[in-house]
């Protein structure tokens, strides 16, 4: 940590780490409202189909059942889960409430309102639908070659792309070319906390909805868009959450909860399990991707030419832009003279793709990280030595968005990460060839800073100061678990120099808090924090004012301290405790001090994370352990020091986790294969290494501090790197992820 600082830098827990660790914090799950009604779903279980009859007598007779909701009686309406604003480009409205076209096997039929959740249960177990089975298209080959078979009214392409940007130029000597078709999978989010909604609207018509999403503005767009209501008289909050990794970015359950609470003029609280999440929400989605590049001899890149095909599964969602911005990474991390990339997204009757950390970088980057060792591999050239040569220069422009990637320290990153993982001892050492084999692999990886140049980007906050001297941060802030609000305490502490515990800092409510799109696309310690800085800085001002009428003394001659105003040329120094001067601006100049600032981004530079692997692998049973793992990441300025490590090593066991073992499947009647932690497996602490952490520190850029956001960046190299590391081990060329036994072994024998 630079001594210039007092807190960031530092290492504090998160503001609710207390509450959450005794069980005292509430979650959506836990909330409970006077004469409040529970909802159970019914989900359907054929992947295609016409609801041709639904028979509820029985479970009408259910005791404490109140209604039960289908299309029936549901709006003939779509909506889009992705919209945030108004008239949102690639936001296509094809979802209704409830289905009576299914599209795949979790889609939503039918709902059981009752007076508990028990009686929900029961009642839903006893609905009878009567369906008409249509063929059903598992993935996007034959979404695309099925013609007669629409899973969409309008076809089965959802959306295609292409970006052309450079031209090749003659080579100053030979060129090789390297193809190669990387396949990465369907993914569960895994939070903690399962999906869910509380709705309430009354008698006045207000509707009140308290959901863990990452954005309130945005889930208010869509109800009060959908049941054709003032934005006034839809108030969204945002409660505690239990992990969301993406999987609550879109607004999934809030209409149908808030149609259910309005039809029945009670609050309803619907609740998923965890079968309901893995089947009925949203999966990372599954990309197929072919990579073909043109290289010297001398290891420079010339052109990279792209392919992608993403699953949506059956409805669009985020996926038109997920796709697209598969487009937008490579160029983020790679000098590449030509670049083009073609994509679509395509429907098929298996689950929802949506939202997941990383947003198209682990994907793309997994297929280009796991090409370029192979291109330096026949090259015979030290993989590190090939991304040297190749990767982007801080204050490159990106090609394809025309912005400038900033203070981009990839290559430091490279260079102290192969230093602290002694990658060369390790790249030429003898390989082993008994059973167990071990490898090494590294991988680079790109992301970005908020939305800049792409999306709405900007927040607003109101700082104000009590008669105490302590502080509240009014801000639209959406903490999905990791200590967002601690962060903006530290930033604030550091500009007024005062205790961060004397900070509060609210969530997010459409109603009390200032505008703020969400949680998405590392936006929030970049552009929120930018914005909690400025804030801070405005309040300070305001504080050295008062003080210099105060104190009788210009406010040149002033400083902030430790809570307290200090002046500065006099013999015998004089302080100002924030309390006194809050006191005294009410009760003399009857005023309160506050500050308010809308900031937007301007800028939008490159996040950075280098990682290291080390595998082994044992060949008769094709078990895959990593035994040694290294983070290396431009982080700008770190804020909250073990808050990042913490985001780095749990992104490890996803990125692991990635690489070897999860994956949500379907077998060839489209029914799911792993709807439980029994059979969809993630790396548990036992199956982790010792992951460690090395950041690189500056301030080149426009984040608080210097600060760059870390959330998704700390995702986006890892499978690759994993993956590099069993090729190593075993000399093979695995790119269908994820690298199973079964598949290491079927390999091997080859």
């Amino acid at each position: 940590m630079s001594k210039e600082f007092k807190y960031v830098g530092n290492t504090f827990p998160c503001d609710d780490a207390v509450r959450k660790v005794t069980g005292d914090l509430a979650y959506g799950c836990d909330m409970q409202l006077p004469n409040m009604l529970h909802a159970k779903l019914l989900l359907s279980s054929i992947p295609h189909g016409i609801v041709k009859n639904i028979d509820t007598s029985k479970a009408e007779k259910v005791p404490g059942v109140i209604k039960i909701f289908s299309h029936l009686n549901a709006p003939d309406k779509m909506f889009s889960s992705y919209r945030i604003i108004p008239g949102q480009k690639m936001c296509f409205a094809d979802e209704p409430l409830f289905a009576n076209r299914v599209r795949y096997v979790g889609d939503r039929v039918a709902a059981v309102v009752a007076t508990s959740l028990v009686a929900a249960r029961e009642a839903v177990s006893l609905i009878d639908i009567d369906y008409e089975e249509l063929p059903a298209l598992l993935t996007p080959e034959e979404a695309l070659k099925n013609e007669e078979v629409k899973i969409q009214p309008w076809g089965n392409l959802a959306h295609e792309y292409a970006v052309d940007v450079g031209e090749l130029s003659p080579a100053a000597e030979d060129c090789i070319t390297m193809e190669s078709e990387t396949q990465t999978q369907r993914a569960h989010h895994g939070a903690i906390e399962p999906h869910g909604c509380l709705a309430y609207c009354d008698t006045a018509g207000k509707l009140t909805v308290w959901t863990p999403t990452q954005s309130v503005y945005g889930a208010r767009t869509v109800m009060a868009e959908f049941f054709d209501m003032n934005y006034s008289d839809v108030r969204v909050i945002k409660v505690p959450m239990g992990g969301s990794f993406g999987g609550k970015q879109e607004f999934l359950f809030e209409a149908v909860t808030s149609f259910m609470a309005m039809e029945t003029k009670r609050p309803v609280k619907l609740i998923l399990d965890r079968e309901e999440c893995i089947i009925h929400t949203k999966v990372r989605p599954a990309v197929k991707s072919r990579i073909k590049t043109t290289v010297t001899k001398s290891g420079k890149l010339q052109e990279l030419i792209a392919d992608s095909t993403l699953n949506s599964g059956a409805y669009s969602g985020a996926t038109p832009d997920y796709a697209t911005t598969l487009s937008q990474k490579v160029c983020r991390l790679y000098r590449i003279p030509h670049y083009k990339h073609t994509g679509r997204a395509v429907y098929t009757n298996t689950a929802r793709a949506g939202g997941f950390r990383g947003w198209g970088a682990p994907e793309i980057i997994t297929a280009v990280e796991v090409h370029m060792d192979q291109v330096a591999k026949k090259l015979e050239m030290d993989p590190v030595e090939f991304r040297l040569k190749n990767l982007v220069h801080p204050y490159d422009m990106d090609p394809v968005t025309n912005i400038s990637l900033g203070d981009a320290r990839v290559i430091e990153c490279l260079e102290k990460g192969v230093e602290a993982f002694h990658w060369k001892e390790r790249y030429n050492s003898q390989q082993e060839q008994g059973r167990y084999r071990r490898g090494i692999g590294v991988a680079c990886g790109a992301h970005k800073n908020g939305m800049y140049g792409g999306f709405v980007d900007c927040t607003t906050m109101l700082l104000k100061m009590n008669e105490d001297g302590s502080l509240n941060l009014n801000a639209s802030i959406h903490d999905v678990g990791c200590g967002i609000g601690t962060v903006m305490k530290i930033i604030v502490a550091e500009v007024l120099d005062v205790d961060p515990d004397l900070i509060t800092v609210t969530e997010a409510d459409t109603e009390l808090t200032g505008y703020d799109p969400g949680v998405y696309g590392s936006r929030v310690t970049y552009v929120v924090g930018a914005c909690a800085k400025k804030t801070a800085e405005m309040l300070k001002s305001q504080i050295l004012d008062n003080a210099a009428v105060i104190m009788n003394k210009p406010k040149e001659y002033l400083r902030v301290e430790n809570g307290h105003v200090v002046t500065s040329g006099e013999a015998e120094q004089r302080t100002l405790s924030y309390k006194e001067i809050a006191e005294k601006s009410i009760q003399e100049n009857y005023t309160s001090l506050s500050a308010a600032y809308t900031h937007h981004s301007t800028s939008n530079p490159g996040s950075y994370s280098v990682q290291f692997a080390e595998v082994l692998v044992d060949t008769i049973t094709g078990l895959t352990s990593v035994t040694d793992f290294l983070a290396v990441c431009d982080v700008g300025r770190a804020i909250n020091r073990g808050m990042i490590e913490g985001q780095f090593q749990g992104a490890a066991q996803m990125g692991i986790g990635y690489a070897l073992s999860e994956e949500v499947k379907y077998n060839a009647q489209g029914q799911p294969l792993n709807n439980s932690f029994t059979n969809y497996h993630m790396l548990t602490a036992k199956d982790m290494p010792d992951a460690k952490v090395l950041l690189i520190e500056h301030e080149g850029d426009d984040g608080p501090f210097g600060a760059k956001s870390v959330g998704e960046i700390s995702n986006v190299p890892t499978a690759a790197a994993v993956i590099n590391a069993v090729n190593d081990a075993l000399g093979t060329f695995l790119t269908d992820m994820p690298l199973t036994p079964e598949k290491i072994l079927v390999a091997l024998n080859k």
